[in-house]
């Protein structure tokens, strides 16, 4: 029992600390929260003077209200940082977008002046193209009203002519490019039909460079000519090749079989070769010979190589076209086809 009693009066001894320390406590927050109130509730008077000789302006306020308005100040700051951050990228973007507006708009201006340049040119090609068709006797327009005919009513909505500058302007020069360019298919391709018709007629007409891979340059033209070593007036028969050296290939200028194979004192080393359409080539001066009279030969065939031999001032290629009993100038033909 005695031990009982003693355990109760240690548990009353510890509760009465613990009411005591928390009595304390409570008293001291309370005297803390008055303290507050006291100072937050003191009065304070903002006066505001002018310079000038106005009414003097008191504002009476206490401590409590400046700390409120502090902190709104505060809180709108903090609030703003965030608007002013996104602001600011804001304007980097408009910044960006404008520049890019403006490099936009000069590649787009640049792009109007290479339609119009393409536009131009369309029209040029078309008018050469015209005068090329006429020259082959080919009539164009029945291409053009098959190609423009088949266009609907929309196409005079997008006459170029009733438009202003726009983007109905550049759709509009398109559509005509392109008008252009389809009227022209069907004529390039009579063209190219022709022209692939006629290729064995070029190939047996003497229309290339006698000499191999089209080197070297005309050392003298046809008609006439002071002569080289006479030095009088005469009319020169061919046209002369030279490269500058002997050894250069010589080619036949068209089909043909080699008519005759020879030396001359005039013409040294030398080979005529029979064409169609009655058709002669003479190859003159050749170093060396690489045919023999009666072979077959197809255009650009080696017969030969550029020499020095017979009445010669130095390596060259004397070469000349016979139709018939008639020499003409092999200017005429070179390059025809």
């Amino acid at each position: 029992m005695a031990r009982t009693r003693r355990y109760n009066r240690q548990d009353n001894g510890l509760f009465s600390k613990m009411a005591h320390g928390l009595g304390a406590f409570f008293s001291l927050l309370g005297r803390g929260i008055a303290k507050a109130f006291h100072a937050f509730d003191q009065k304070l008077t903002i006066m505001v003077v002018p310079h000038s000789n106005g009414k003097v302006l008191n504002i009476r306020t206490n401590t409590f209200a400046i700390a409120i308005g502090a902190l709104v100040i505060v809180g709108i700051a903090v609030t703003f940082i965030p608007f002013s951050k996104r602001s600011s990228g804001n304007g980097i973007e408009i910044s960006r977008l404008r520049e890019e507006h403006r490099d936009t708009l000069a590649s787009l201006d640049e792009l109007r002046d290479e339609n119009n340049n393409l536009l131009q040119t369309a029209k040029r090609f078309q008018t050469s193209l015209s005068r090329a068709l006429s020259i082959l006797g080919i009539n164009q327009s029945e291409n053009i009203s098959k190609t423009t005919g088949g266009n609907s009513d929309l196409a005079s909505i997008f006459d170029t002519q009733d438009l202003a500058s726009g983007t109905l302007k550049e759709t509009a020069d398109i559509k005509q490019l392109t008008s252009y360019l389809e009227s022209a298919v069907q004529p390039v391709e009579q063209i190219g039909k022709m022209l692939e018709s006629q290729g064995e007629l070029f190939s047996d007409i003497p229309s290339i460079w006698p000499v191999k891979n089209g080197i070297g340059h005309i050392s003298m033209a046809f008609g006439q000519n002071i002569h080289p070593i006479k030095g009088i007036w005469y009319i020169h028969r061919g046209i002369d090749f030279s490269t500058y050296r002997s050894g250069d290939g010589v080619v036949a200028t068209a089909n043909g079989q080699v008519a005759a194979v020879g030396f001359d004192n005039s013409f040294g080393n030398y080979v005529i070769i029979k064409h169609k359409h009655g058709i002669y080539t003479r190859y003159a001066h050749l170093g060396t010979i690489r045919v023999q009279k009666g072979d077959q030969v197809s255009q650009r065939d080696v017969i030969g190589t550029i020499g020095n031999t017979g009445l010669s001032t130095g390596p060259h290629l004397h070469y000349e076209i016979h139709i018939g009993s008639d020499v003409v100038d092999p200017a005429k033909y070179i390059n025809i086809k």
